[in-house]
């Protein structure tokens, strides 16, 4: 393949600065904190000890968590998948009346998630809880700690994480051929036999890689766990993020991360082979669009639309309340009552008015756009170079940097905490632990793998006859990179930045570790509301943050998948849209030889 030998690479002055540099970054950032990691662990004093391994098995919340983390992790293998296909056969497959809006409600996972989402449940449900306290006003006896343990973490984690079935298998759905249903229908088949015959073992692959990512979700689970879990449901990562703060502890907390990281990776093996070696069905080269089944028995018929719209009440009630709770003072939420003279826009205005309530969110603005920004701009040249040179170093440089795809973030940051707290000479002597750098350098790392696989499409996508014009007419390498391949995947990297700086502004995984004390960001402060009664009056506050950062979110999807189907007109360039990388109408290498011209005119 051309330049993909070592040779070729080298003589780039571009590519050698580029390699220097990630050889750098996986050096210091993905590999040694790792490694530290371990020997810290199991070599504490220069020798081998299995210490921690001692300590794990006497220590009975320790092992208490590991049940607790297994036994989430496979009863949401199966409520998830539940629900999650319930909810896309009834949006896509079958004919439901407001399907459409049905998937808007569905969809609301999309725009807020994770401490937000435990946050508000709790905020709704729990001990101090509108819900809880309105019902307690009718029956007083109902115990105020009803919506704890683990019948609250498996229900709110049960309808956070189907986002994976509404994306990949509404995805998997749709490239089902159509001939195929109606060929079982002519031979004279059901629809429930097509249904359990044809149509989900054509989703297997993708209903087991869901399974996977399910599982992995329910036994590294943090901010679910931590606020809904009470005393009586802790599992590993809670329980990891405990024992980090005490130094006699940290050696337990750092081999739980690492059985977390273990148990992940041997997933993800387990997941390649069998996706490897499975036989899987197949469909026509030229499929026919599905269409909408009819569901003919009207008993069933009813009982799926009413199971349909109960799922929609459960997925939008906690939006619309906190919405309304917005704008609700503290005192109507816990006395579980709303009269109009509750009303009020004093929480937006305090947020937007008051420098300490509005300095998180500014903290997590910052951080998220920095991170996103980057993570992409550094990428662009590592992926392009990785895309362009075939060889081993670059291969191997690739399977690096997806190591923060098989390590949860918890490890990472502890990792990060344990190898930067002293003077490292990689990083010129400084010590990292304790200051704002780190949390960005988190921020960053977790973000690679994903960042790095969707630019190196977007590059693969540009034809090789650009470069090879531009190089004709004595363009240099980074010239050419400049003006010539940098504009075509602009969409690309505008609509990955966008959407990896959606996903950090409310993370918590990360900034537990990692955040520095003057310096708050988002998720520590609503982690923090929802501590006891003392912090009620920033009940208010939180649900204004939930609202802001369900608008930012929802923009941020609109722009990067709701434009798709509007198409923007560039001069010499075909249709295009957000995340695809243009294509030019004429010939390439007469589209680059102009750009070249006139650049250097």
């Amino acid at each position: 393949m051309r330049g993909s030998s070592l040779r070729a690479m080298l003589r780039s002055p571009l590519v050698l600065v580029v390699s220097v540099i990630l050889l750098w970054f996986i050096a210091t950032f993905l590999l040694f904190p790792n490694i530290n990691l371990l020997v810290s662990t199991f070599f504490p004093g220069g020798e081998f000890s299995a210490r921690a391994v001692e300590k794990l098995f006497s220590s009975e919340r320790a092992m208490t968590s590991l049940w607790h983390s297994f036994l989430l992790a496979i009863t949401l293998s199966v409520t998830v998948n539940v629900v999650g296909i319930f909810i896309v056969l009834v949006t896509k497959y079958f004919q439901i009346r407001g399907s459409r809006v049905l998937f808007l409600g569905y969809a609301t996972t999309l725009i807020y998630g994770g401490i937000v989402l435990a946050a508000g449940y709790n905020f709704i449900y729990g001990r101090y809880g509108f819900i809880t306290n309105a019902v307690r006003n009718v029956w007083p006896e109902v115990d105020p700690n009803w919506f704890s343990g683990f019948f609250a973490v498996l229900l709110v984690m049960t309808f956070a994480t189907t986002t994976n079935h509404m994306l990949f298998l509404s995805s998997s759905l749709a490239k089902i051929d159509y001939q195929t249903i109606e060929a079982a229908r002519n031979m004279g088949a059901s629809t429930w036999r097509i249904l359990w015959k044809i149509v989900l073992p054509a989703l297997r692959p993708m209903i087991f890689a869901v399974t996977v990512l399910t599982f992995l979700t329910g036994l590294g689970a943090l901010t679910a766990p931590i606020v809904l879990g009470g005393a009586d449901f802790q599992t590993i990562a809670p329980m990891i993020v405990t024992f980090s703060k005490s130094a006699s502890s940290r050696d337990l907390a750092a081999l739980l991360a690492i059985i977390l990281g273990l148990a992940t990776i041997l997933l993800l093996a387990i997941m390649n082979r069998v996706e490897k070696s499975g036989v899987y069905f197949s469909v026509a080269k030229v499929a026919t669009p599905l269409q909408k089944q009819r569901i003919p028995n009207r008993a069933a018929n009813g009982i799926v639309h009413v199971v349909a719209y109960a799922l929609f009440l459960v997925y939008v009630t906690p939006v619309l309340l906190i919405v309304l709770f917005s704008f609700l003072d503290s005192t109507a939420i816990l006395t579980g009552t709303i009269t109009w003279d509750a009303f009020t826009l004093g929480n937006y205005a305090t947020v937007f008015s008051s420098a300490d309530a509005l300095r998180p969110f500014i903290v997590s603005l910052v951080y998220s756009a920095l991170a996103a920004l980057i993570v992409v701009g550094g990428l662009l040249f590592v992926a392009r170079v990785i895309q362009k040179y075939r060889n081993t170093v670059t291969s191997t440089l690739e399977y690096l940097l997806h190591i923060p795809w098989i390590l949860p973030t918890i490890l990472i940051a502890l990792a990060l905490v344990m190898t930067f707290d002293r003077p490292n000479p990689l990083i010129g002597g400084q010590v990292l632990t304790g200051t704002t750098v780190l949390l960005l350098v988190a921020y960053v790392i977790v973000k690679v793998p994903f960042t790095l696989r969707l630019l190196k499409a977007a590059f693969a996508s540009v034809p090789d006859s650009l470069e090879d014009a531009a190089r004709i007419l004595g363009a240099k390498s980074f010239f050419t990179f400049r003006r010539v391949l940098f504009p075509l995947v602009i969409p690309t990297a505008a609509a990955i930045t966008a959407l990896n700086f959606n996903s950090l502004l409310d993370d918590y995984d990360a900034a537990v570790f990692l955040y520095h004390p003057l310096f708050e960001p988002l998720g520590i402060a609503i982690k923090q509301s929802t501590e006891g009664e003392n912090n009620l009056d920033s009940m208010s506050i939180t649900f204004v943050y939930t609202v802001l950062l369900m608008i930012i979110m929802g923009l941020t999807m609109y722009l990067v998948y709701g434009r798709s189907g509007r198409p923007k007109k560039r001069r010499g360039q075909k249709t295009v849209s957000a995340g695809i990388s243009p294509t030019t109408d004429s010939d390439p290498a007469d589209a680059t030889t102009a750009a070249v011209s006139n650049a250097r005119s």
